[in-house]
Order: C-alpha cells, then sequence, then structure tokens
C-alpha cells in the first residue's frame, strides 16, 4: 500500500463557487483554465485512469493553490473554505479505495473563522489535517495572530500541511518588474518554505508548542541542504556580537527536525538522501505534488516512487514512508487500508 500524502484537487462545485462568487471574474475563470490545462484537477475519472497504473495506491487531496483568502475578500472566502471542504469530505466517503483522507483549507485573513472552520472540518467533516501557505497575504507564520490556530491544531492532535507560495510579480533583482525564468518558483518556492520554517523555529512557536505537527512539502525545501550552515550561523553570532540575538531552550536544528519533510522531490534521489539523511525516517512521508506535470500526474507519481526504491531502504523502511508514517500522522483507519 502507498499513500500519496500530499496531492493536489479542484473539486467541480468549488470551482463553480468561485466563478459565482469572485468578483475577479480573471482570477476565477484563471483556475478553470488551469483545470483544463491539468484535467486529472477536475476530472475524477481521468484522475483514477492514472492512478490505476499502480498497485494500492491511494491518495490524500487538498484544494489546489491560490489560497482561497487570495482570491476572495474574508466573508467570501470563509464561505468558500466550506464549500470546499464540504466537498472534500464527500469525494473522501464516496471514493474511500480511493482517496485515504482530505486536508482542509482554511479563511486565514479571519483568523477566528479559520479556527473554527479548522474544527468543523476535523470533528464534523472527518478531515485529518489542514493546510496553509507559507505566508498569509504577505504576514509571517510566526505572527502572534496565527497563535490560535496552531494551539487549536494541537489540541486536535492533527497536522497543519505547509504549501509554498510565491509570486512572479515578486522581481528577483532590484529595477525588475517581474521574476524571470520562473525562478519564482523553481527557487522562490522552497526558499520560502525555507523561510517559514525558519520563522516557526527562531520565533519561537515550535518551542512553545511541542505538541505541533507540521508537514512541509518538498521535502523542507532548502532547510536540509543548508542545516549545517543555521547551526554554524547562530554559533558564529554568538562569538562575532558577544551575545545571542534568538534564544531558544534547546539548539535550532533540534527544532527543524521535528517538521516532517515529504518526497516530492521531483523524483531527485539525492535531494530525498539529504532529506532523510537530516530528518530521520520517522520523519519523512511520501509525497508527489500530483498532478502537476506534463501526464497529469502519471510521472510525478512513477518518478517519486522510483526514487525512493533508489534509496536502498529495507522493506520495511520503505513501508514506513509509503504507509505506516501517513497512517500515524493522520491516524488513519487501518481497517479501510
Amino acid at each position: 500500500m502507498i499513500i500519496d500524502a500530499y496531492t493536489h484537487i479542484l473539486p467541480k462545485k468549488y470551482q463553480a463557487g468561485l466563478e459565482q462568487k469572485v468578483t475577479d471574474r480573471d482570477t476565477s475563470l484563471n483556475t478553470a483554465r488551469y483545470a483544463k490545462t491539468v484535467t486529472t484537477l477536475m476530472d475524477i475519472d481521468a484522475r483514477f485512469r492514472v492512478m490505476d497504473a499502480f498497485d494500492e495506491y491511494m491518495q490524500v487531496i487538498s484544494i489546489a493553490s491560490p489560497p482561497i483568502y487570495s482570491l476572495a475578500p474574508p466573508d467570501v472566502a470563509v464561505e468558500l473554505a466550506r464549500m470546499a471542504n464540504d466537498e472534500l469530505a464527500e469525494l473522501v466517503q464516496k471514493y474511500p479505495d480511493r482517496f485515504a483522507a482530505g486536508i482542509a483549507c482554511l479563511p486565514m485573513t479571519d483568523v477566528d473563522a479559520a479556527v473554527k472552520e479548522a474544527e468543523r472540518a476535523i470533528k464534523e467533516l472527518r478531515l485529518r489535517a489542514v493546510e496553509i501557505y507559507t505566508d498569509i497575504a504577505g504576514k509571517p507564520l510566526d505572527a502572534p495572530e496565527f497563535m490560535p490556530l496552531y494551539e487549536k491544531m494541537v489540541e486536535l492532535d492533527r497536522p497543519i500541511f505547509i504549501h509554498p507560495l510565491r509570486e512572479m510579480t515578486i522581481p528577483d533583482y532590484k529595477g525588475e518588474e517581474i521574476s524571470k525564468y520562473r525562478i519564482w518558483t523553481k527557487l522562490g518556492w522552497p526558499f520560502a518554505t525555507a523561510m517559514a520554517m525558519t520563522r516557526l523555529v527562531s520565533g519561537g512557536v515550535m518551542e512553545k508548542l511541542p505538541g505541533l505537527k507540521v508537514i512541509t512539502h518538498h521535502c523542507g525545501g532548502m532547510i536540509p541542504f543548508v542545516a549545517g550552515r543555521l547551526d554554524w550561523n547562530d554559533d558564529f553570532n554568538e562569538m562575532s556580537m558577544g551575545h545571542r540575538d534568538i534564544y531558544l531552550k534547546e539548539k535550532a536544528l533540534v527544532y527543524y527536525r521535528r517538521f516532517y519533510y515529504d518526497t516530492a522531490v521531483n523524483g531527485n534521489t539525492d535531494a530525498l538522501k539529504c532529506g532523510l539523511g537530516f530528518a530521520g525516517l520517522d520523519q519523512m512521508i511520501f509525497a508527489t505534488d500530483m498532478p502537476f506535470d506534463n501526464q497529469m500526474g502519471l510521472r510525478l507519481i512513477r518518478e517519486t516512487i522510483e526514487s525512493v526504491e533508489r534509496l536502498g531502504l529495507t522493506d520495511e523502511e520503505k513501508r514506513q514512508i509509503y504507509r505506516d508514517n501517513a497512517v500515524d500522522l493522520l491516524r488513519l483507519p487501518l481497517i479501510s487500508l
């Protein structure tokens, strides 16, 4: 059994709601055009045909980016989030042999509403986690206003998935108007993930809430590769300045290793080795980022499986990545698997 713990979908009712309720018609219609390009976002039968190429393969589904709160004002985002989560729950209930779980989206520009929706999604809809992005309308994840959500997720004992976000409108260099050559997504998204994780660590969120469980997309972005620099930099700055500027009870790497790291690195086994070497087997979960490739997700699933197989792990170790860690983290009922 393989559980693909982070895949993306664009439910039809939710898309219809976007087209009806979002006043910026270009925004809502762009998501529809996007779905026509990547047909497995909305076409369930096409998605199942891709999944059928792999034995004993199931998915955990989440709403495809961009985040709802970037598309609509807070009151509309609350309504759309409820609509999206209702539909995710319907899909999981209707296709239990296909979808192991759903990840709720939240109207994060209204934190009180986001906390209420998280509780509703977990307790009433039986979704297994929530998703946020690497910034919330430009605000860092360690902003105090977001603490009630983190505290609620600790109370519910359910994880938060963090999805990277950076726009083409953020230029790479001063004097330019946009990010060129798709640097904003090729390098900007891993950087955004690393920044978000560092704010959660250095801002004290991970220390204050030891029960908080956070899954990072794309194997933690840059963090496993620069782990040595993160550790060295704090010690060097203490020596050069004569005092510490970041006060944590433990070394920063202790908190970075508490994150979970997924395998969605586009088939790059060397990247997985780096992530596995840093975080350890217990903190790695299988995920592909399906369906975002030129084969409607088929290539991502195939190449991600191949990259895990090339790690040289035992069958028991591979089972832990493919299935067991996700079962434990998402508290999935084994009887359905």
